[in-house]
This record gives structure tokens, C-alpha cells and sequence, in this order.
């Protein structure tokens, strides 16, 4: 079949991206899905930093790739082998796939999965197809899920399905900026009632991480960014109190909001400067949790000594340390309560066609969560 897919040939391309069109909008074929595979209708993508990221070349992936990575959408057929989807059916994508069988996902870590993490590293579906094509060259599938296309394949363990009463707009966001910043809260740190919390980056995954602490009943809840209206969003959210970096000390600024230091916080930036910040931010006998991913050289320097003499502890969290067969369906049950507004992550939606501007104003700060309509 065809179906129209925004494709990226090369990375590195500068701002502005409405002028240099590093995402190509084409019409690609698009396979049938093979065994163990599924067809899927996307209605809603995110754009995120991840695939912004993929784009300015901060984390580079093969090519040519059909990029997008946090999406839903509706099982248009099923392939061989899958017997618990069906035509109709609403599904939230998981940018990792879980094969169920290596030792990550025995040990119930399924967001470490090593057949699901090479699969994506390649390119590739867990099932190691590559379904889309152009002009006879094949296509790279961008996290598994590819999803900045009308349709996609995607193997079946990419996939959570969901209540059809769930807003596919809004569902998009559990596959990432939710799983990923609510996990990071509540699965990585368990961040207990009455502990002060500082998240640092208040794009899509650090605001959903505003809202997990607010959720595990954190207090104070300390919310960083450069911007001043994401400050704000983010009060909204649940944040006790605000901080804008460059209006003197930041760390030292939570340091005293917080009485000390904070018991746990939060890099959701990808910034080596941020993650120091995070550090320097955290108290004694606290804990540091990095989210966001940095350019793969850069290196993070501290000093050595706090680590033992002042009992810290320093620890990553990769999609929110989530079993997304476990936590999609628990956090939309959430915010069907009432009680994690992921609505209020939305800026707007845009079609296909307007990626690009989607893009520089992802990059420049102007929106959260821009909802592609492929």
C-alpha cells in the first residue's frame, strides 16, 4: 500500500527548519504486516525533543528514517500470529518493544529489553523488518514505532491497546512524555509522600514529572527552566514553587526553597550543564535521577568524594523505568480520575505537511506537546 510519511535523509540540517525541510513529506510504500506484526492507522503523533534530537543529529540513527516515536492509533489488520488485536482495536505505541524472553524482561525491566533496544538501534522492528520503502530502498523505522506516517507496521509487542473512550490526541502522550516523566517519579525514584522533589527541564517529560510527583504527594515541588511560561505551566501542574535559571544561583535557590536541598531531583533537559545543576540541587543522602539523553560523548564530571561522604546516589531512568503493558493502562486509568492533567501538556495539533514548523518551535521553547496529524 501507499501511504504519505515524513522521512528524514539527513541529519544536521540548521535552523530554521521551515526554510531547510529536514523532514521530508513522500509518498512510500508501506508492506503488509508479516507474522507477529500489525498494521496500525495513526491518528495522533507527539513531537518530541527525542525526535528533535534524531533530526539535529544528537542522536544519530540509521537512514533514511521514517521518524516519530509517540503515538496511537487503530489496528487496521492484524498479521499472522497475533491473536489478541483486532480490526478496530486502540492502541498506544511503546518506543521500546518487549520481547518478554531476555533477562531485562524476566527480571521485569522490560524498558531495558536487549532484543527490543538492538531492534531499535537498527532500525528495525523487534521481529527485524523493515517494512516501509522508497522507490525500492528501504526505509529505517524510527524507535520501532515510526509513526509521522498515515499508517505503520509495528510488531506487536510495540503495542498497548487502550479504552476506546480515551482521546487519541491525548493517548499519544502515555507513550512517552507520560510513561516516561510520571515513570521517573513513581517507578525510578518511588518517590515517597511528604519528600521534596526538583525537576529541571519543563518540556513534555519534565512537566509529566511535575505531575508524578504532585501524584505521589511530594512536597515542596520545585519546577526549573529557562523559560518563565514554563515555569508557570508547570505551577499549574502541581509545582509549589518556581525557578528561572539565570536569575542568579538556580541550584542554590532550590537548595534553600527546600531546606538544604532537594530529596530527589529530577534532569529532564538531555543537558550535561542541567544534569551538574540537578546534582548540585539534591542533599546530602539524596537522590539524582537523570531522564533526559545527552549528546552520546559528552561527558558528566563530579565530584567523587560526595558520592560516599555524603551518602548521594546517582541513577538514570530510560522511559520512566516502565513495563508499558503495566503502566500505560494504570496512567490513563489516572487521568481518566482526574488526577494526572495530560491534557493540559497539549499546545496544538498540526498536519503532516507543517512538520518542519513544528519543529523550530519545538526547538525554540514556544510549545510542549504538538500533536502531529498524519
Amino acid at each position: 500500500m501507499k501511504t504519505k510519511a515524513a522521512v528524514l535523509l539527513e541529519m544536521g540540517r540548521p535552523m530554521p527548519y521551515a526554510a531547510t525541510r529536514p523532514l521530508e513529506v513522500l509518498e512510500v510504500d508501506l508492506e503488509g504486516p508479516g507474522l507477529g506484526e500489525v498494521l496500525v492507522e495513526v491518528k495522533a503523533a507527539g513531537l518530541c525533543h527525542s525526535d528533535l534530537s534524531a533530526v539535529d543529529g544528537t542522536r544519530p540513527w540509521p537512514l533514511p528514517l521514517v521518524l516519530g516515536h509517540e503515538a496511537a492509533g487503530i489496528v487496521r489488520a492484524v498479521g499472522p500470529g497475533v491473536g489478541d488485536l483486532a480490526e478496530g482495536d486502540h492502541v498506544v505505541f511503546s518506543f521500546v518493544p518487549m520481547c518478554g524472553n531476555c533477562r531485562y524482561c524476566a527480571a521485569g525491566r522490560p524498558h531495558l529489553c536487549e532484543r527490543g533496544v538492538q531492534a531499535n538501534r537498527e532500525g528495525r522492528l523487534l521481529t527485524g523488518a523493515r517494512r516501509f520503502s522508497l522507490e525500492g530502498r528501504p526505509l529505517h523505522h524510527h524507535l520501532g514505532v515510526a509513526a509521522f506516517s498515515q499508517f505503520t507496521v509495528a510488531a506487536r509487542e510495540s503495542l498497548v491497546p487502550i479504552p476506546k473512550e480515551v482521546p487519541l490526541e491525548t493517548a499519544a502522550l502515555f507513550g512517552c512524555a507520560v510513561a516516561t516523566g510520571v515513570g521517573a517519579v513513581l517507578n525510578t525514584a518511588r518517590v515517597e509522600e511528604g519528600a521534596s522533589v526538583a525537576v529541571l527541564g519543563l518540556g513534555g517529560v519534565g512537566l509529566a514529572a511535575v505531575m508524578g510527583a504532585a501524584l505521589a504527594g511530594a512536597h515542596p515541588i520545585v519546577a526549573v527552566d529557562l523559560l518563565p511560561h514554563k515555569v508557570e505551566l508547570a505551577r499549574g501542574l502541581g509545582a509549589t514553587h518556581g525557578v528561572v535559571v539565570g536569575d542568579g544561583d538556580a541550584a542554590e535557590a532550590v537548595r534553600e526553597i527546600t531546606g538544604g536541598g532537594a530529596d530527589y531531583a529530577f534532569e529532564t533537559a538531555g543537558s550535561v550543564a542541567a544534569m551538574e545543576l540537578a546534582y548540585r540541587a539534591t542533599r546530602r543522602g539524596g537522590v539524582t535521577v537523570t531522564v533526559g539523553l545527552p549528546q552520546p560523548e559528552r561527558m558528566l564530571a563530579l565530584p567523587a568524594v560526595g558520592l560516599t561522604a555524603e551518602e548521594r546516589t546517582l541513577k538514570g531512568s530510560y522511559m520512566g523505568s516502565s513495563n508499558p503493558r503495566r503502566d500505560v493502562p494504570r496512567f490513563l486509568a489516572l487521568y481518566r480520575a482526574g488526577r494526572l492533567p495530560v491534557d493540559r501538556l497539549l499546545t496544538g495539533t498540526l498536519p503532516l505537511e507543517a512538520i518542519n514548523e513544528g519543529l523550530d518551535r519545538l526547538a525554540q521553547g514556544e510549545a510542549v506537546r504538538q500533536i502531529v496529524i498524519p
